[in-house]
């Protein structure tokens, strides 16, 4: 039996169907710069319909575990549980890593002594990247700014993050039980144990931006509702949820000020947008709050 070396890396995408920007995704992570030799790829089925199978088939690096449990924490911790490497690396099925995103992220994890976390760079894609509609833009600057996340709430979001195996033993895996959440609440963890964190915009993956209304309605339910799951463990409390309505209805110079906008009219129609989401993002925090609807 042949051991792993002792920096084996395990990268961890889990899926449910979109099996389509999952091949984009492990056509990528074929095509790195790192030692051929010297990674795996875990693909955790979330009880998909489509066939995750066939297209893993055809990656040699790859191969697929099945998580029945719904949820993509679930999913994180079951590749967690086989994956051989002393060095974890997550990612999203609709991501696609940077040719030297593994060699990158290792390095950065390196570099830091003891560290914790590294939270890669995550770069928006569009439909038209000439043209980018109001709210891919929106989701663009309000969503996944992994130094920011970092630096004020100290945790990286999942689509980009690298680790130590040891790190997960020493503090415990994801809570599986969280819909959303569940890479702040374990980044929390990481850094009351003690260890560095770290961002690294050299470590990067594309990620497409939702370009549709619903498809930003629901990453707001999702991330507002978040916060009520971790209540349970008395974590979000009064306190911080009137900061955050505090947040969500203050106008959005900050944010605005993130984007790559042109002309006036676009930056009219990103102002509106954002504005009209940050309330709305009020609003459902108000009803998660009152546990209405």
């Amino acid at each position: 039996m042949t051991l792993p070396s002792p920096d084996f890396i395990s990268v961890i995408v889990p899926v449910f169907n979109d099996t389509e920007r999952l091949a984009q995704c492990l056509l990528a992570l074929e095509q790195q710069t790192f030692h051929q030799d010297s990674y795996e790829v875990i693909v955790v089925d979330n009880a998909s319909e489509d066939d995750v199978q066939a297209v893993v088939t055809h990656f040699p690096h790859a191969n697929v575990v099945i998580e029945p449990q719904r949820g993509s924490y679930a999913a994180r911790n079951t590749g967690i549980a086989i994956a051989k490497g002393n060095i974890l690396a997550f990612t999203d099925a609709d991501c696609i890593p940077a040719p030297d995103w593994i060699e990158k992220g290792v390095q950065s994890l390196h570099d830091t002594p003891n560290c914790g976390l590294v939270a890669g760079r995550i770069e928006f894609s569009y439909q038209n990247p000439q043209q980018p509609n109001p709210i891919e833009l929106c989701d663009s600057v309000l969503y996944l700014q992994q130094d920011l996340y970092l630096k004020h709430a100290k945790f990286g979001a999942t689509a980009n993050v690298f680790t130590f195996k040891s790190v997960f033993h020493k503090v415990g895996l994801f809570d599986q039980t969280l819909k959303s959440g569940g890479d702040y609440e374990w980044g929390q963890r990481v850094f009351k144990a003690g260890y560095p964190q770290v961002y690294s915009a050299e470590a990067f993956v594309h990620h497409p931006a939702r370009h549709s209304f619903a498809q930003l309605y629901q990453k707001i339910l999702r991330t507002t509702r978040g916060p009520y799951d971790l209540s349970q463990s008395s974590t979000y409390t009064l306190k911080k949820f009137i900061k955050d309505i505090v947040r969500d209805v203050f106008p959005p110079f900050k944010t605005f000020a993130r984007a790559r906008v042109d002309t006036v009219h676009q930056k009219l129609q990103l102002w509106l947008v954002l504005t009209f989401i940050k309330h709305l993002t009020a609003l459902e925090r108000v009803k998660a709050q009152l546990k209405f609807g």
